[in-house]
């Protein structure tokens, strides 16, 4: 049955320490728990094991199940229950082992199930903690001082370690010595059952009975338990429930409580039942109810259901009394029973009560020894009884993972253990509802017998280690190595099996030398032995290169350690050839317990040999070679030759250096300077493996010098003697724009303009030549491939290959025309036959030599031919030609026309007076020169080209302008509240050029600061308007054309005023503010990091009335005309640029300001970085890193 949990006051049955009982001092009432037997019927209580005011009352039949069910897993000792008299002093200890914990775990100790006496420590409670290194264990300690009665019950230490946690219970009794301990009166228990109605439920009083001494059931008057609750205050509930033996407090409340809800006065009874009844079980009960109306139809009722007539339930009448009487009352008949009256009911609890059962034949005393089975019996009153069974007053129960088994064979009982243990010495008991008996249990050991001792043992290392020992007993043991536990692992192996222990290392190390001994458990008993470990000497060389070969770098420190293993330790011992090496010295050695070392402190070439180590011991000898290998950068290889010689390069060659200093020559670098300069340049990063170099990009005309350095895996060697001088010249690039100037019937006259690129070397002059057509030439050749066979997918040199291989005559047929060099660009060629044709070729010689010639693309007719004249105007000559007075005019105009050409000028139809104008004429062009032009040089120039009989003419205006006049007269010809109106005429002079507009601006008479109103204005008269009133104004206008606007301006004469109506303001007068300030800087400079080759700023603010001068100082010098420093002021603030700064321009920079009032400084600290960024080039050496970076901008 369930039972529904709608009490407001709950009372828990607790057992008594025997002093309370005397006393009669309970504990505050305020909530508490009730049994709930289970739903299947079963006789099992469960309770809960505290309450707000009993915390710590916990039942210990759970706490013994929970460290039956649940072993600990961090505590390896766990706080003991105790007792303690009143006013005495107790201490628990809890231990946890913090061999596997990172850190110290967290213990929390708690009173019941939920205080955390932390925050209760004071006088009267201490909580402790220790931590010793060399177990490695964790002690907390709690202290209990002066205890009080009520600091007795149940106590809980609890233990957390990430996801580990472990809990552990344990009991606090609180005793009286001076008072005695009266016998418990113990109240009949009631069981009952019922079919699932709502008051059917187990009365369960085992709580009642746990650590209670009671021999025999005393005979007592009958108590009504109903009349005492009814009439007992709500506090005074727990008291009696104890004191009578009832455990089902929960339902007889909630009975309780429906029959104070029922007292009110009823119209049907005059009489009705008692709120409760008790009978034993088997007897008879009889309930009665008298009517206030006989005539009324009465029904009875057990649990909602009606009660029958029959031989068990008997209806009785007499007058107004209704009697029922129940016969034979079983556990069935505890139930709730009521008779109703029309729409009345009246009701009553019945409680069935069972007798008790008593113990017919108790336990006995037991003496056994460990590992032995126990059992022990008693016979009770009943068959299949309810008994209890208790370890020192700890109740037992029958579960599968407890080591304790009771087996119920009718009125017998037995506690059996089947395999006992040390820790089942005990005063064991069993309870029933009528009486109990105890019986001590004894469990002694064994006496052991060592069968076969552990034996002393000698093993070379690596061999196992089998230690074995056979006792007497079969028994649990732990094994110690001098004085310390060992624990089973993946090397050491621990087996067990029966009465023989053995203890195994697969492979002995050093380390497993020792003293080792068996203790069996509970014994106190030890099986010594002694184990050494020996071990060969051995040198380890996995270490060194192939051969065993050392490599030092010379003048480097060597130490070279080689690890040694031997037992006992060896004795080493170095030489080299037959010379031992001793422990001091420039070459030593130094011998430790696990390794030998080879000192040599600066390595010489010398040093380089094989040297022998040799170790000894009682167990054997070892002895190698080691090879040490000096090595050292390479020697300089000779002074370069460089064989050919080109415009910005040149060819070098060397030799190996003769001495690559015990490495190969990874490869060679080379640098370069100017003759003159002390500055060298490396020329490249990517080692060069070759000794042949080709140096680029030189300067072409000046001298200078190479060298190389060799490179092996050391470093780089010292440099080599510098090459000798030389200077990269080359020949210029062929004339451009050959072509044919003038024919006559003998001669030929070419011109051609000068190199594209002509070189250091310079240019000493051209040479000319010509050969005749029909020498092996071919025709049709129509252009210059050098100049026009410029675009893809055309090969300038391949036309080239094949225009000299199949165009052009042979050598011996060209003929020179000039025998001297000529340093014109242009030159005839006389004597030829007229009529012939004539190929023609221009070379440009200089120091270098000639270069490439330039051919004329078709052959020459040396005959003379009319050309009709022609003049080729320009475009910009064919509109007015505009220029402002005072600039230059300078006109080129090409003309066409053979032979001898003739040019005339004349302007707006007269000559050109030639003191004015100057006029050069060429063959092909005229050029018009004036050097300040004037406006009468403005006009319409004729120019006119004559060949024999034809002629071409052409005309060119020329305008020359100037800035206008100003207006002539300007009138203020209307002035009306904000507004002036005014007129002017235009200027007289409008400077040979359009008026394109006026500029018009106003003064206040008081100031007579002028200020622009209208800009480019059309017209010739204007209103301006929004002027202040009370001012008075004057007006002046600019003319203005395309050269701007006039010099002068027109103002007027007149002022106009504008009107103000009421009184005139008088303006306050101010003194004029002092701006005037000494130089202060307002951001100071600040310490700078700059790295190497990147431009970096320095900057701070300053300001001063008047202006201060500025002064940048590096180290207190005064920095002047350096292009490195760039210096800028605005607004204030001042910035000094360094650019590409290297490591000596660090220092201290100042910045001064000066003016009248004074001056002021700042100064900061600039460091200058050089950042390496690492090797970039495979297999080159670890000192070459960076070098790519820190000179990529030298070419």
């Amino acid at each position: 049955m369930r039972l529904k949990l709608k009490v407001h006051h709950h009372l828990q049955v607790k057992q008594k320490t025997p002093q309370e009982a005397g006393t009669g001092k309970g504990k505050d009432e305020d909530d508490t728990s009730v049994s709930t037997p289970p739903a299947d019927g079963m006789s099992k209580p469960t309770e809960r094991k505290d309450s707000v005011w009993s915390i710590g009352e916990g039942a210990p039949e759970e706490t013994e199940k929970h460290d039956d069910s649940q072993r600990s897993t961090l505590f390896v000792e766990k706080p003991q229950s105790g007792s303690v008299s009143v006013g005495g002093n107790i201490t628990f200890i809890a231990k946890v082992e913090a061999k596997d914990l990172l850190r110290k775990p967290n213990v929390k100790w708690f009173k019941g199930k939920w205080m955390d006496l932390a925050s209760k420590a004071g006088k009267h409670l201490q909580l402790k903690e220790s931590f010793e290194r060399h177990t490695k264990i964790h002690t907390f300690e709690m202290h209990i001082i002066q205890a009080k009665e009520n600091y007795a019950g149940n106590y809980r230490c609890e233990v957390s370690y990430k996801d580990k946690f472990d809990s552990c219970s344990f009991d606090l009794e609180v005793t009286e010595s001076s008072q005695a301990a009266p016998s418990i009166d113990i109240r009949s228990a009631f069981k009952r059952s019922g079919d699932g109605q709502d008051d059917a439920g187990e009365l369960d009083f085992s709580g009642l009975l746990k650590r209670r001494e009671v021999k025999q059931q005393e005979e007592e008057p009958e108590v009504d338990v109903w009349e005492l609750l009814k009439n007992a205050n709500p506090s005074e509930y727990e008291k009696i429930a104890f004191q009578y033996g009832i455990t089902d407090l929960r339902g007889m409340l909630k009975r309780l409580k429906r029959m104070r809800r029922e007292v009110k006065k009823s119209a049907a009874f005059a009489k009705g039942l008692d709120p409760a009844y008790q009978v034993d079980k088997g007897g008879k009960v009889r309930f009665m109810v008298e009517l206030a109306d006989p005539t009324v139809e009465l029904k009875w009722y057990k649990n909602g259901q009606e009660i029958r007539p029959s031989a068990k339930y008997i209806f009785e009448h007499k007058g107004n009394q209704r009697i029922l009487f129940i016969n034979n009352c079983t556990m069935t008949d505890d139930a709730r029973y009521y008779v109703t009256a029309g729409d009345e009911k009246c009701s009553t609890e019945l409680f069935v009560r069972d007798p008790p059962i008593l113990v017919t034949k108790g336990l006995e005393d037991t003496s056994t020894y460990v590992g032995e089975r126990v059992e022990l019996s008693c016979e009770v009153s009943e068959d299949d009884a309810n008994v209890k069974w208790f370890k020192n007053g700890v109740e037992l129960t029958n579960e599968p993972k407890s080591r304790y088994r009771i087996k119920v064979e009718g009125k017998k009982h037995t506690l059996i253990i089947e395999e006992a243990a040390k820790n089942d010495n005990a005063t064991y008991s069993v309870m029933t509802t009528g009486g109990q008996s105890e019986a001590k249990l004894s469990v002694d050991l064994r006496p052991l017998k060592i069968s076969l001792a552990l034996e002393d043992q000698t093993v070379r290392l690596g061999q196992e280690i089998h230690l074995k020992c056979e006792i007497s007993e079969n028994v649990q043991g732990k094994w110690y190595k001098n004085g310390q536990l060992v624990e089973a692992s993946d090397r050491v192996k621990l087996y067990h099996k029966g009465r023989i222990h053995r203890f195994v290392i697969a492979s002995a190390a050093v380390d497993d030398e020792g003293e080792y001994m068996f203790v069996p458990d509970a014994y106190n008993i030890n099986i010594p032995c002694k184990v050494h470990v020996v071990d060969p000497p051995k040198l380890h060389l996995d270490g060194l290169g192939e051969g065993n070969t050392v490599t030092v770098v010379a003048g480097s420190k060597l130490r070279l350690e080689i690890p040694i293993t031997g037992e006992p330790t060896p004795k080493v011992m170095w030489s080299k050839g037959d010379k031992w090496i001793t422990d001091s010295g420039r070459i030593r050695a130094e011998t430790y317990p696990d390794s030998s070392c080879l000192v040599i402190d600066t390595a010489e070439r010398e040093d380089s040999g094989p040297f022998r180590i040799t170790l000894k011991n009682e167990a054997g000898e070892d002895t190698a070679l080691i090879n040490i290998k000096v090595v050292d950068v390479p020697d300089p290889p000779q002074a370069p030759n460089v064989t050919e010689v080109g415009e910005d390069w040149c060819v070098m060659t060397w030799e190996p250096p003769a001495n690559d200093g015990g490495s190969p020559i990874l490869g060679y670098f080379i640098e370069r300077k100017k003759k003159q300069s002390s500055r060298w340049m490396r020329l490249n990063f990517e080692l060069c493996k070759e000794t042949t170099f080709e140096p680029k990009k030189m300067i072409e005309g000046v001298a200078y010098e190479v060298r190389v350095f060799a490179v092996n895996a050391i470093g780089i060697s010292k440099p080599s003697m510098p090459s000798k001088s030389f200077v990269p010249l080359a020949v210029t690039s062929p004339p451009t724009l050959l072509a044919v100037d003038g024919v006559t019937d003998t001669s030929v006259t070419m011109k051609w303009r000068p190199p594209d690129h002509i070189g250091a070397a310079g240019l000493d002059g051209y040479v000319v030549e010509y050969c005749f057509e029909g020498n092996g030439f071919s025709q049709g050749i129509s252009t210059d491939l050098s100049e026009e066979l410029v675009e893809p997918p055309f090969n300038l040199e391949a036309e080239r290959s094949s225009l000299k291989k199949n165009l052009i005559p042979k050598t011996d047929e060209w003929i020179v025309a000039n025998p001297e060099l000529t340093d014109k660009t242009k030159f005839t060629i006389n004597g030829l036959p007229t009529g012939s044709k004539i190929l023609v070729r221009v070379k440009a010689v200089n120091a270098a030599g000639e270069s490439e010639p330039r051919y004329h693309p078709q052959p020459i007719l040396v005959k003379e031919v009319i050309e009709p004249p022609k003049i080729r105007l320009p475009r910009h000559l064919k509109q007015t030609y505009t220029r402002r007075v005072g600039e230059t005019v300078n006109l080129v105009i090409p003309f066409q026309g053979r032979p001898r050409a003739k040019v005339s000028w004349q302007k707006n139809g007269s000559p050109i007076d030639k003191n004015q104008i100057n006029i050069r004429n060429t063959e092909n062009d005229t050029i018009i020169f004036i050097r300040k032009a004037e406006r009468n040089h403005s006009g319409e120039y004729n120019m006119k080209v004559e060949v024999e009989n034809l002629e071409d003419k052409a005309t060119i205006d020329i305008q020359i302008v100037d800035r206008p006049g100003p207006p002539e007269v300007v009138t203020i010809e209307d002035v009306w509240g904000e507004n002036v109106n005014l007129s002017w005429k235009p200027p007289k002079d409008d400077g040979n050029a359009a008026i394109t507009g006026y500029t018009i601006q106003k003064a206040d008479k008081k100031s007579m600061e002028w200020f622009t109103v209208i800009e480019h204005y059309h017209r010739t008269s204007a209103t301006i308007n929004e002027l202040v009133i009370g001012n008075e104004y004057y007006f002046r206008i600019f003319s203005e054309n395309m050269c701007g606007l006039s010099e002068d301006a027109t103002m007027t004469k007149e002022s106009a005023l504008i009107a103000k109506d009421g009184k005139v303001y008088k303006y306050p007068v101010y003194d004029e503010f002092d701006f005037s300030e000494r130089p202060l800087f307002t951001q100071p400079l600040v310490n700078t990091f700059a790295v190497a080759g990147y431009n970096t700023t320095l900057n701070c603010s300053v300001r001063g009335n008047p202006k201060p001068k500025i002064t940048w100082l590096k180290n207190k010098v005064i920095i002047m005309n350096d292009p490195r420093y760039r210096m800028f002021s605005n607004q204030g603030v001042c910035t000094l640029e360094i650019r590409k700064p290297s490591p000596y321009d660090g220092g201290t920079y100042t910045c001064r300001a000066v003016n009248a009032l004074g001056e002021a400084e700042v100064d900061c600290k600039l460091e200058v970085k050089v950042i390496y960024h690492g090797v970039i080039n495979p297999g080159e050496p670890f000192f070459l890193a960076g070098n790519n970076q820190l000179h990529s901008k030298d070419f």
